[in-house]
This record gives C-alpha cells, structure tokens and sequence, in this order.
C-alpha cells in the first residue's frame, strides 16, 4: 500500500505531519492508498478519532483525497506540487513563450509612480487604524466598474487576482464544497480549490467563455460557487460575450445561493467589453488585477462584491496581513491618473499578435482559439510529442497538463513576447508539430 514507507505519530497533527513530509520527499507517490483509519490507529497504538482528524487535516490541505469506501489516497497532484511546477528547462538559444510574462515593452516605468507614491507618503505617513483602501484609488477602482456596467458594491485591495480569489472563497465555503471551475482554466484556481479542501467541479469552455450545459451539470452537482474568467481567459482567450452572459445569468438566477467570481484580470489589456454575472445570486465578488497592464511585481488588485462577502474579506485580512501597503496604492493611483498606460494601444498590440497566429495556423489546417488577450490554445492528439518537436525547432511552449481536469489535450502560446514577423515562423513549426490536425473543441 504505502512501500517501504511509515506512517509515525502519536497525536494528529504529528501523524498529518508524517504524511506530508512523505509526500513532499517524494516517497508517498501520487496515487498511493493510505491504509484505512482503524487499521492504522492499530499500527500506531492510538484512538480512530486521531486518525481520523489527521486525514481531516490533510484534506483540507489538499494532500490527500478520500472517495467513500475506495478509502484515501494521495491527490494526483498534491497541493505541495502545483502545477507552475510541471515546467521544463528550456535550452539556450529557443525562444521561450510559456511563461504567460506581459510584453515588457508596453508596461509602464514605475520611477515615477513611485517617486509620486513616496513624496505623498512622506508628507502623511500611513499609520495604524488608517483605512486599509486609499480613498482615492477606491473612487477611481469604483468609478471604472461603473461605467463597465459592474453592481454597485464596496472596494477592496488585495495582494494579487488570486489573493482574493482565495479569501472570497474562504469567506463562505468550507472543506468539501464543492466549486465550478473553468476546464481548461488558470492552473493557480485549479491548484488553489483542492489546497483549500473544496472540490473541483470542472466546467467546459467555448471561445464565448463556459459552457452553459457544463455550468448548468455543476449547478445541479452541488456546486457551492462558480469561477469565471470574464475576459483574457487562460489558457484558452475565451471572453463572455453578451449572449453567453444572459444564458448564465438565468441559470444562476435559479440558484440565488451559489457564490459568484468574476476575474477579470484582463481589464486594460482588451477591447472586448465586460459582462458580469455578479449580482444574481446573493453573493458574487468581481476582482480585477494590475498584474498585466502595470506589472507583476505591483501585487494589487482591486476587489468589489456584495456587502457580506466584502465585510468578511476586510475582516480576516485585518487579521493577517492588515492591509496592502499604500506606497503601493498610491503608485497605482499615479499610473491610473497620468494615463501612463494606452489601454487601446496595449490592447490592439496583444490582439494583433494573437489574431495573425490564429489566422496563420488556420491557413496551415490547425484549429486554434485566441479570442481576447494574450494566449492562444491549439488542441493536440499528444501534448509532450507537439512539446518536444516544438523544442526541437526552437519554440518552448507550454503542455496543457497544467490547465486540464477533464478536457482533452492542447499546448498554449503566449503571444505577449512575439513579434509580428514571428508569426508566420511559429505557426509553420506548430503545423508541423501537430500535423494531423485534431480538430477544433477544447474538450
């Protein structure tokens, strides 16, 4: 069951531990059964109960998995093994686009949004019991969610699209629930949902966002919230369009209690215009990151919803990390209002990248699916042999292994660090790589 490797402890935690440090060292494999509760309570010489609460415990921190009588077994990929971890080294001299990085060129200097931040900051320090969102970037997050026809609602600041995804979650769901989540979809949610002991309800995906017969499956699954990348997907640059967004609305219209997440970490990076799902059911949350319009390393993004789920995300972030720094708030304050970044001109720069090589390899015969952003999903018969012939002719690209529950196989190209006269290179090497093409769905 378990090899030549032993479970030890006495009290749960020091047994949860044990299992842990065998998974992280490798020598509990993904897959492994672990033996059944009274059976190895008996090996340890402790009560079932604390057996039982070491496995609880693991669950919850996504190590391990429990189906009913086919007992626990170690998840396929643990959460101490995401999926940002399945990366290849790329070789000198081939042309890396799997990281999913923003052009460099088209972000912003921050020297001066930080001198700016820093000036002000000097004149009125930020001090303890100060109010955690800078009411200026609150007026300027809230003004752009209105005229992009988002609920009215309160404003938060987070540490990055995912942070709040993370605590809107936690702020309503506990370990077992279950959530719908875009198949293929942002590995980091795919990761995050089992880390936090809930349930991965996949939810297939056309170039008009989620399918509205797989999100209608989830519903009636159990499914206590349901993700939804509104713009810019990852991987596949699918974007709601209107029609999709009414279809969805009505669905969740017949299920008021289901939480709502819309990401929309493609705002200012796209010309298509958003439409929410937030304000249907009782709780929705809609975040929105600076991440690839101004920078990775700004760490913020900007968080609306519904007056219950906001109060509980500010009340538990007063308990950890208080609240985002102001240095920071204020940086982006000065980016938003000096126009520092052409949204039209940032956006148009990524849509053409993305759209010539869609065209180029539908010319070649091989579907392809870049509707919004920076990323183009092609469907493959064999992820690692499209990965390896592409390395061979100079192209590292990302497996969708790190994106897939259920859909079938593809590889992703991010577009953000290729040049128009790139194009037609790359989409040659992909033909050849795929050839025969495999047809045009996702999954």
């Amino acid at each position: 069951m378990l090899g030549d490797y032993r479970i030890t402890g006495r009290r749960a935690s020091d047994i949860a531990a044990s299992v842990e440090a065998g998974v992280g060292a490798g020598a509990l494999a993904p897959g492994a059964l672990l033996p059944p509760m009274r059976e190895l309570a008996g090996e340890l010489g402790v009560n079932p109960n604390t057996v039982a609460a070491a496995y609880r415990a693991l669950r919850e921190r996504g190590v391990i998995e429990t189906d009913g009588r086919r007992g626990s077994r170690v998840r396929a990929r643990p959460s101490s093994a995401p999926r940002d971890a399945l990366r290849m080294a790329v070789p000198a001299g081939v042309r890396d686009i799997t990281e999913g990085n923003p052009d460099v060129s088209l972000l912003p200097s921050l020297d001066g949004a930080l001198a700016a931040a820093a000036r002000r900051y000097a004149q009125a320090p930020t001090r303890y019991g100060a109010d955690p969102v800078a009411p200026d970037l609150a007026r300027l997050a809230r003004a752009d969610l209105d005229a992009d026809g988002v609920p009215a609602g309160p404003v938060a600041v987070t540490s990055g699209a995912l942070d709040a995804i993370e605590r809107v979650l936690a702020a309503h769901l506990r370990p077992g629930d279950a959530v719908a989540v875009e198949d293929p979809g942002w590995g980091s949610v795919l990761d995050l949902v089992p880390a936090l002991g809930l349930r991965v309800l996949p939810v297939a995906v056309d170039d008009d966002g989620p399918r509205p017969e797989a999100v209608a499956r989830a519903l009636e699954a159990g499914a206590r919230a349901l993700v939804v990348t509104s713009r810019a997907q990852n991987p596949t640059g699918a974007a709601v369009s209107a029609a999709r967004a009414g279809e969805l609305r009505t669905l969740l219209g017949g299920h008021p209690g289901v939480l709502v997440i819309d990401d929309d970490h493609g705002h200012a990076i796209v010309d298509l215009p958003l439409y929410p799902l937030g304000g249907i059911t009782r709780h929705w949350a809609l975040v929105r990151s600076t991440a690839k319009a101004y920078g990775p390393d700004l760490r913020l993004a900007v968080l609306t919803g519904d007056p219950v789920t906001l109060d509980r995300v500010r009340g538990r972030q007063r308990l950890g990390p208080g609240w985002v720094s102001r240095l920071l708030q204020y940086a982006v304050v000065e980016l938003w209002t000096s126009g520092a970044v052409d949204r039209a001109a940032v956006a148009r720069s990524y849509g053409e990248r993305r759209d010539a090589l869609v065209e180029a390899l539908r010319e070649r015969g091989v579907p392809a699916h870049g509707r919004s952003g920076m990323n183009v999903w092609v469907p493959v018969a064999d992820e690692t042999g499209v990965v390896t012939r592409l390395l061979a002719a100079g192209w590292a690209v990302t497996a969708g292994a790190r994106f897939r529950v259920e859909s079938g196989p593809g590889v992703r190209l991010t577009v953000s660090e290729v040049a128009l006269f790139e194009v037609a290179g790359l989409a040659e090497a992909v033909a050849a790589a795929v050839r025969p093409a495999t047809g045009g769905r996702f999954g």
